[in-house]
């Protein structure tokens, strides 16, 4: 093995190593988590130097650089105001989601009208119009960080697969036999992954267009599915109260997460693959170990359904939205609330931390989204304009443009 070259990752921080082997080129990635601005980097780095023999004495001054550069970004202070920059009136029929590409130079928007479009984000002009569903395309997503491919899954029970530069349509994967509600790629681009009102998820090459393999054993509709980062397996969170995590390559059903007394809202795996977390209809959100399938927390304090959760980018933080108007901010060790997020005055339906996790945004029925300080709990900011509720709301990687998709059939851009 020869190491070629070394690689910076500022979210979540890590280093990308690029090695031959074997004649071919390939990659890993040293993850670094728990660095912040006071972390001793020489001490650091020699037990990087122990447990990574692709890292030489000749490269420890080049690694010593980069994890200073690392922890300089960490420690830069987020002060950033958000202005209104468009309103895009998408669509004449209702809007049913929207998404950014990882830059945020392009985003897509879906609708009732049974299309969905790509945006210009800077100009606001259209760029393509993604057309052949014959229902409603209800879930949208952009292969990143690639971000050359989208998926479309709709309610004529099919997802078609589109090139983000030309708008050409590469598949369209048929099996379904009920609408198509959630969509993802895994982080490799090699496999969608959807799930259906009629109970499967399905999971598709991009490649070849060809189904490769059926998860079935829910007995309701599957609303929320995830990959993890390094892509061997999938969750599906179902109306049946339960989760069920699924070995990628043979389809092969693992564990069945039991423990919520009501409808998944949502579910999603930490980075580094060891936690997944679950929200529910129930008002708790569960916490469980990704390898065992064994509950590790139940996160209570909310007082209506929770509907939305999500780690931030280094897996150590949880943040969950509910209909009780409230948001709240967990410590994924300590599994104790260490923020509450208070002053919506409706349920918030949406979540996300910003890729930095300096920062949370909300989307609300009360026609604003807001942004939080995690650590403090004090709303920032709140993004008024909208004149209907707030369904959906989304960094882009860096953290400098937000995209808000409203019933009010606006998206706004804010930077």
């Amino acid at each position: 093995m020869k190491l070629k070259r070394l690689l910076l990752r500022y979210y979540p921080p890590g280093i990308i190593l690029e090695y031959v082997q074997g004649g071919e080129l390939k990659t890993k990635s040293i993850d670094l988590l728990d660095l912040s601005p006071g972390t001793d980097v020489g001490t650091l780095v020699e037990e990087i130097r122990k447990a990574e023999p692709l890292i030489t004495a000749s490269r420890k001054e080049q690694v010593i650089h980069l994890i200073l550069r690392l922890q300089e970004k960490l420690g830069q202070q987020e002060d950033h105001k958000f202005y209104l920059f468009k309103v895009l009136r998408a669509h004449i029929l209702p809007l049913t989601n929207v998404a950014f590409n990882k830059s945020g130079s392009c985003f897509i928007t879906g609708s009732y009208d049974r299309t969905c479009k790509i945006w210009d984000t800077a100009s606001g002009e259209e760029l393509h119009t993604l057309e052949g569903h014959r229902n409603v395309v209800y879930a949208i997503a952009f292969n990143n960080p690639y971000g050359d491919k989208i998926a479309t899954g709709s309610f004529d029970k099919t997802c078609k697969l589109w090139s983000a530069e030309t708008g050409k349509c590469y598949h369209t994967f048929r099996g379904h036999t009920a609408e198509i509600v959630c969509l993802s790629f895994n982080l490799q681009s090699t496999l969608i992954a959807t799930g259906s009102m009629d109970t499967t998820a399905k999971l598709w090459d991009i490649q070849n267009g060809e189904e490769v393999v059926m998860l079935t054993g829910h007995s309701a509709e599957i609303i929320a599915l995830s990959f993890n980062t390094t892509g061997d397996r999938i969750i599906t969170g179902s109306f049946d109260h339960t989760v069920a995590v699924w070995d990628v390559g043979t389809g092969r059903k693992l564990h069945i997460l039991i423990g919520h007394r009501a409808e998944i809202s949502s579910a999603q795996f930490n980075w580094d693959c060891s936690l997944i977390v679950t929200g529910s209809m129930d008002k708790t959100c569960m916490l469980w170990n990704a390898v065992t399938g064994i509950r590790v927390a139940t996160l209570t304090g909310h007082d209506d359904e929770v509907l939305d959760v999500c780690f931030d980018y280094t897996g150590q933080r949880i943040a969950t939205s509910s209909a009780d108007g409230s948001a709240r901010v967990y410590n994924a060790e300590t599994k104790k609330c260490i923020a509450k997020l208070e002053g919506h005055e409706g349920e918030i339906s949406k979540i996300c931390f910003n890729s930095q996790g300096s920062r949370i945004l909300t989307a609300s029925s009360d026609k604003t989204a807001r942004l939080w300080d995690p650590h403090t709990g004090q709303c920032i900011q709140i993004l008024e304009g909208h004149t209907d509720e707030i369904f959906s709301c989304a960094f882009n990687y860096k953290g400098d443009i937000i995209i808000t998709g409203s019933k009010d059939n606006t998206c706004r851009i804010w930077r």
